[in-house]
């Protein structure tokens, strides 16, 4: 009897790539690998991990920042058939702890100064390697299930997923290949691409690294110094198309940059957080682009990506990419409802509690948590998570909707509007708004006060703006919930 020989993410890249290994992979600063030193770098690299006990199906956490260093360490581990866990640069250390006990990690690779570890071991010493890293084994608890290993895992990002208590969301290698295939269907990547990239790796590796380099494309990393890194990667080569988040564009729309500045990309996709109208307007305005807003959702992969580059669908995230399907449920009056998908790539478990995929999804069904309606035309708009919602005696209010009229006007620069609980009508909506430099908080409150109930039905405007100095992150830029 044979068995029948399991899928991996890294021959799916060497296979796909073969005819363009003098390509160049990656740019980083003054470095530069072709597909060739790229992979061979991968090889030497899985090797020297295996001599250091890496073995099949253990997890092998990652604390490095964004390089040619971090995609061959990645892909050096993947090769294994060992699982890929991202850590965030900036991490804590009480949460960088919290991943390597919760996931059960085995091993920690870490580049120097992120991390220590008194008995760690230099690791990656060839010339592939611009910055010193060090390896430390751990001894996790054992106990895992044995679904663990049927699936092929290769991936596992630590996320409190939908429902706020499942940790860790385990992708396998055959999850991967799907979810990259079906992203390029939106995407169409190629090997002529040149893609510039700026956004945090350990959040965005799986289906758009991964793929970029299926594609044989060339990555320019541009994270360092933004913006100024980026300006002269964009003087330097003819790229094609910038992967960012809203606030990448928000700056570089706040520069006076030349119009023409921008005029060699094909697209420029805004991800990781809702796109802000003010956003979206003023960028097309300084370079006469329209910013492609895609939804992408760690547990499906990107299903969602506004390819129309229509004024009018301004909001949207597009029409649904054909590998998959979309459901509104229990829709509204309005007609919103909550978000469903299936398709190709939904992951494969939560890991801690472990759940699999077929105790999870409804009928193949994963419910987002995202609360969207769509329009005529079959595009998509996402008005809120479902947690979210404020219940204002019976009527339904979305923070994002508030939000983005509050972003709207030149007294602010940033918004928060959440809701807390009240005896009389259920929940209140409040805000919390960063002014920009300058503006005085007495007179601010009274504007926007008058401003929101000129825009907004009265229930919607905030019962109390609250002026603060920041607003609490998450490690991957979104506001964290009061």
């Amino acid at each position: 009897m044979f068995l029948k020989k399991m899928n991996n993410i890294v021959d799916t890249i060497v296979d796909e790539t073969k005819g363009y290994l003098k390509k160049i992979a990656v740019i980083d600063g003054e470095s530069k690998v072709s597909y060739a030193e790229l992979l061979e770098a991968v090889k030497d690299s899985s090797e020297e991990l295996k001599k250091r006990g890496v073995l099949k199906f253990q997890r092998v956490a990652l604390l490095s920042e964004d390089g040619i260093d971090y995609i061959v360490a990645s892909l050096a581990v993947l090769k294994l058939h060992s699982v890929i866990v991202p850590i965030p640069i900036g991490s804590s250390l009480e949460e960088i702890e919290s991943v390597l006990s919760n996931l059960k990690v085995n091993f920690i690779i870490f580049e120097k100064d992120c991390y220590t570890k008194k008995g760690a071991l230099r690791i990656f010493k060839k010339s592939a390697f611009k910055k010193e890293f060090s390896i430390f084994q751990l001894n996790p608890k054992k106990g895992l299930p044995q679904d663990f290993f049927k699936i092929n895992p290769a991936f596992i990002r630590f996320s409190s997923g939908t429902t706020g208590e499942s940790k860790g969301v385990v992708l396998s290698h055959e999850t991967i290949i799907a979810r990259t295939s079906a992203a390029n269907k939106g995407l169409k990547v190629t090997s002529k691409d040149q893609i510039i990239w700026v956004l945090s790796m350990s959040f965005h590796f799986v289906v758009t690294i991964l793929l970029f380099l299926r594609r044989a494309a060339t990555i320019i990393i541009s994270s360092r110094q933004f913006p100024y890194e980026l300006l002269d990667n964009l003087r330097k080569y003819k790229p094609t198309f910038i992967y960012a988040s809203p606030v990448h564009y928000h700056i570089l729309s706040s520069l006076n940059l030349p119009k023409k500045s921008f005029s060699r990309l094909r697209l420029v996709v805004s991800t990781a957080v809702k796109l802000a109208p003010n956003i979206a307007d003023r960028f097309y305005r300084e370079f006469n682009l329209e910013l492609a807003e895609a939804y992408g959702i760690i547990e499906v992969g990107l299903p969602f990506i506004n390819l129309s580059k229509r004024k009018s669908k301004r909001g949207s995230v597009g029409k649904i990419i054909s590998d998959y399907n979309l459901k509104i449920a229990d829709k509204d009056k309005e007609g919103i409802g909550k978000i469903y998908i299936k398709g190709k790539g939904i992951f494969d478990a939560y890991f801690s509690p472990w759940r699999n995929r077929k105790d999870i999804l409804t009928k193949g069904w994963f419910n987002t948590g995202d609360l969207g309606k769509l329009d005529k035309d079959g595009f998509l708009y996402i008005v809120g998570r479902e947690k979210n919602m404020i219940n204002f005696s019976g009527m339904k209010v979305f923070p994002f909707e508030v939000e983005s009229i509050l972003n709207q006007h030149p007294l602010v620069q940033e918004s928060y509007v959440y809701g807390v609980a009240h005896p009389e009508y259920g929940q209140v909506p409040l805000a919390k708004v960063i002014l920009r430099a300058g503006e005085k908080r007495a007179r601010s409150l009274k504007v926007l006060r008058r401003f929101c109930y000129k825009t907004l039905a009265s229930y919607k405007v905030p019962k109390e703006f609250e002026f603060v100095d920041k607003l609490p992150k998450t490690a991957s830029g979104k506001t964290k919930y009061f």
